[in-house]
């Protein structure tokens, strides 16, 4: 396993990360032999999130069963914004995880007003630096789906690290990619199997580390053959072969027509659907299996897919040509609003 400098952290992590999404879908005795067969691989890089349900909880008892905490860089994060949130949040992933201190504490995939509430007097980054400065957090970083996020991260000189959507598919971030490592900030990529929607993994997994800019690759794992497949993908330093290359331009003709990017730009939605987010809680059904927890976070949404009145405004913005529309109908069939 490759091992690389997590931007100016200080740490040192496995190129290849576990991703902690998908084990809400299995028992915690699962998690613990995958985890064990992780470290076995090289792998010392977890990623989890308050919201994950049972993801930080599974995660804390397994490495306390395996007595393992302490060869994992534990990152995880939570959505809040203030201070005083932010105290409760950490408080309760230390109490989740096990653990006394986490080496990265992350913002968990703000928008723009929410970043500038975190990083104002009395902002959750308040707390963060209280919690660093005590050696309970080691380090702090940013998870993102919008680019103009990921931008103003990197003007933010306590943040990082930060996470965002990079794979075959996905590249509206490639030049903030190099400017993070540019500025010394490690880059972590999410989502590099597209949340499931490219099939051939060690494919996908090769291709996102390809990139040097990348520090970590980030697939969630919940089987062991996604494990060792991941493993594979990742112990195979060699250029991509002509036919690799070749077989990534097949996936992006495939999914380039029928495959959100969360790129945003068909927003504003006329009737105020936030239609990326439709889109990616819907994936987490027909792609992770995550229906309880999918619809849960659906919910949240304040206008749902169904609301959608046809006037195609949002598909004249689309840069990939999205029949949007017709996906948000399949969207509303999904949920049922």
């Amino acid at each position: 396993m490759q091992t690389v400098p997590l931007g100016r952290t200080g740490l040192t992590v496995s190129r290849l990360g576990f991703g902690g999404i998908p084990i809400q879908r299995i028992d915690q005795p699962a998690v613990r032999e995958l985890l064990r067969a992780a470290h076995a691989g090289g792998v010392n890089f977890i990623d989890t999130a308050r919201g994950y349900t049972v993801s930080e909880d599974w995660i804390g008892r397994s490495l306390e069963k395996l007595g393992l905490r302490d060869a994992f860089v534990l990152a995880t994060k939570c959505r809040a914004v203030t201070a005083a949130e932010m105290e409760q949040e950490l408080a309760a992933s230390l109490r989740a995880l096990r653990t006394d201190h986490i080496e990265l504490y992350q913002f968990h995939n703000p928008d723009l007003r929410a970043l500038e509430t975190i990083l104002a007097p009395g902002g959750a980054l308040e707390k963060l630096l209280e919690a660093k400065a005590q050696g309970v957090v080691g380090h702090i970083g940013i998870t993102a789906h919008l680019t103009a996020v990921f931008e103003r991260a990197l003007t933010v000189p306590e943040i990082e690290t930060i996470m965002f959507p990079c794979n075959i598919v996905e590249q509206q971030g490639a030049d903030l990619i190099a400017r993070c490592a540019a500025a010394g900030k490690g880059f972590i990529a999410m989502k590099p199997l597209a949340g499931g929607a490219i099939e051939d993994g060690r494919l996908a997994v090769r291709c996102v580390l390809a990139n040097p800019a990348v520090t970590v690759c980030l697939p969630g794992m919940a089987a062991p053959e996604e494990l060792a497949a991941n493993l594979a993908a990742a112990a195979d330093p060699s250029p991509l072969t002509e036919q690799e290359l070749a077989a990534c331009r097949k996936v992006r003709d495939t999914l380039g027509t029928q495959f959100c990017r969360r790129c945003n730009y068909c927003a504003p939605c006329t009737v105020g659907i936030q239609i990326p987010s439709a889109f990616l809680f819907d994936g987490y059904i027909s792609r992770y299996g995550l229906e309880g927890w999918a619809r849960e976070r659906y919910a949240t949404l304040p206008v749902k897919a169904g609301a959608c009145i046809g006037c195609g405004a949002c598909e004249t913005r689309c840069p990939y040509q999205l029949p949007i529309r017709e996906m948000l109908k399949k969207v509303a069939a999904h949920f049922g609003e």
